[in-house]
């Protein structure tokens, strides 16, 4: 491994420039609000705020799903964040995530509403509520929330870390590639090796658990994530592969995976989402 441009950090670092790559634009060292503008508020109780990412999709797969058992209060309004224009810090946003990132939740249905930010707690928050994708017995509910918060742990490493240097840095480095593709595959390893003694994540249950790791991992092995499925050999991991096919087969997942989304095929595209019939319009499950 050779670098020819080695890099000398200041003592204290300034912000001076742009640190390049796709999402340069929207990536700054402050918090807070850049302009003033409220969120809409639609007619049901839970306003989701958010777009189609990984991320993003894991909250759209649990309303659906919530509502193919019959849920009727998981009805929902889903308004689209595009984050390339900035619009994650608006005030509005800012109120309902001061983290300024996607998915963000607000529950009208409470005493004064309830903001509930980062995708993993919206997870537990929508389960807990609806009784619903989350197991009663202790035991099982550790194992199921011990794999929801191992992909929150986890996934940055495949995103943040081997996805921005593999297919978004300005050039590319052998050093950080290296460094995330094995963990990204020591990743898989650990799913892989989980997946070949139970149908899900956390049991014989389908949980919240594949719910938030799956948008993630099953993008990786099935739809090519960042350009790397040959890099990576996702088709050697057999048993996230089925698992991420079985999931993926789900009509509540593949309803969910359209919400926010403004981009790909016109038919898969539901950028706003308020009533189910959006989704039927837009195409077939």
């Amino acid at each position: 491994m050779s670098e020819t441009n080695e890099y000398t950090p200041p003592k204290v670092w300034q912000w001076n420039q742009e640190s390049g790559g796709r999402f340069a634009k929207i990536n700054r060292p402050i918090a807070g609000p850049t302009h003033e503008k409220d969120l809409p508020v639609g007619e049901h109780p839970l306003q989701l705020y958010s777009l189609a990412t990984p991320n993003g999709v894991k909250v759209t797969v649990l309303l659906e799903e919530l509502l193919a058992l019959g849920k009727t209060g998981a009805e929902y309004d889903a308004w689209l964040i595009n984050i390339q224009e900035g619009t994650q810090f608006s005030s509005g946003f800012v109120l309902a995530n001061p983290n300024s990132k996607i998915p963000a939740l607000v529950d009208h249905s409470t005493d004064s509403p309830t903001r509930v930010f980062e995708s993993g707690a919206i997870l537990v928050y929508l389960a807990e509520k609806f009784d619903a994708f989350i197991p009663k017995d202790p035991s099982a509910r550790a194992e199921c929330l011990s794999w929801l918060f191992w992909h929150v742990g986890s996934a940055p490493f495949l995103g943040g870390g081997f996805g921005h240097f593999y297919a978004y840095a300005p050039s590319k480095i052998e050093y950080p590639i290296d460094r995330y593709a094995m963990e990204v595959k020591r990743q898989l390893d650990v799913l892989d090796r989980n997946l070949a003694e139970r149908p899900f994540l956390a049991g014989d249950e389908y949980t919240i658990a594949d719910m938030g790791a799956c948008p993630w991992y099953g993008g990786l092995v099935l739809h090519n994530l960042y350009s790397a499925e040959q890099f990576l050999d996702v088709a050697s991991y057999r048993n996230v592969v089925r698992w991420a096919k079985d999931f993926e087969a789900r009509p509540a997942v593949q309803r969910g995976q359209r919400v926010n989304k403004a981009w790909g095929a016109e038919e898969l595209r539901v950028p706003e989402r308020h009533s189910g019939s959006d989704l039927d319009v837009a195409g077939a499950d």
